[in-house]
């Protein structure tokens, strides 16, 4: 019987599910917040949960550990340089779940699943409101070129003959392709 196991099988086999959530993590850190089913985020949750509470310690062991389940130096850094130190204040509760409604297919329940402390990227200006503030456009000096000298080509001793203009062919008619798949035997003697 399966009384009082705590973790969710996903219905899958164990290298599986332990690819699944992996990859769950590795979306959340990079993306900060990732839609997914119910059961998924909370089967991920508390791997990321201990993750991020790992990158705090900022230990090598830690870092390996984390090493470990993500499976990338680049991931690794981000934890621990970035999303690591914005929790530096907090004990727990770093990731939140805040349901959406059902699947339309399967009416699996749709959560989002991300860090309770978002870091907003900035948006580049557009560029019709960098060309409006003329103050913030460097002035560049007028750049002066040179002429290139001209070169005089060198006309061909032997006198070409033009070719007269193409004209295209119709284009084949579809039906006259197929007479030719459909023949019949005796046309063909």
């Amino acid at each position: 019987m399966r009384h009082r196991k705590s973790r969710g099988l996903l219905n899958r086999f164990t290298s599986w599910r332990k690819a699944t959530l992996m990859s769950l993590v590795k979306s959340l850190l990079i993306h900060q917040s990732i839609r997914t089913s119910l059961s998924r985020a909370k089967a991920a949750r508390p791997l990321a949960e201990r993750l991020i509470s790992g990158a705090k310690r900022n230990t090598l062991a830690a870092k390996r550990q984390a090493f470990r389940i993500l499976g990338e130096h680049s991931l690794v850094k981000l934890l621990f340089t970035e999303i690591g130190p914005r929790f530096s204040n907090r004990q727990s509760g770093f990731t939140r779940i805040i349901k959406l409604g059902r699947r339309r297919g399967d009416g699996a329940e749709i959560v989002i699943l991300e860090l309770t402390q978002i870091q907003k990227k900035e948006k580049k200006a557009h560029r019709k409101e960098k060309e409006a503030r003329p103050e913030e456009k460097p002035e560049a000096e007028p750049i002066k070129e040179k002429p290139a000298p001209e070169k005089k080509k060198a006309e061909p001793a032997v006198a070409v003959k033009e070719k007269p203009p193409i004209t295209q062919k119709p284009p084949k008619k579809f039906l006259r392709g197929l007479r030719n798949i459909f023949k019949k035997e005796r046309d063909s003697l």
